[in-house]
């Protein structure tokens, strides 16, 4: 039984899930728009929209936020170089918006393995 086991399995270990995850994250803020399995898709949405929420929170805050909402979301991403578009170009558009920053648009079945495929883009406002 999986009562109350959180997170998604994609088949693969710890490690391979978590660069997994950093990679497909780092791709969608960098292009703003990625084309994955509905459940990667799902496995990643909920903590891009956390670091979007934490990105936007932190210009709010004095410095000292600033910088350590910087590093969580290098540690949670895994580098810096992907850090100034999150906090300087895609945290201020969503300045208003209170969640939600993400979309899914379904795009049907992928032809080798009948995988759910879709659209993960960051909502244009």
């Amino acid at each position: 039984m999986r009562h109350r086991v959180a997170g998604y399995r994609l088949d693969r270990d710890r490690d391979q899930r978590e660069a997994l995850r950093r990679t497909l994250m780092k791709q969608l803020f960098e292009h703003e728009r990625i084309t994955t399995t509905r459940t990667k898709a799902l496995a990643i949405r909920s903590e891009a929209e956390r670091l979007i929420t934490l990105a936007r929170n932190s210009g709010k805050g004095s410095d000292i936020d600033k910088v350590n909402a910087r590093r969580l979301a290098a540690a949670r991403l895994g580098g810096n170089e992907i850090l100034p578009k999150l906090f300087d170009d895609i945290a201020p558009r969503f300045a208003n918006r209170p969640g939600g920053y993400t979309r899914m648009i379904k795009l049907g079945p992928r032809l080798g393995d009948n995988a759910e495929m879709v659209v993960l883009e960051l909502v244009e406002d």
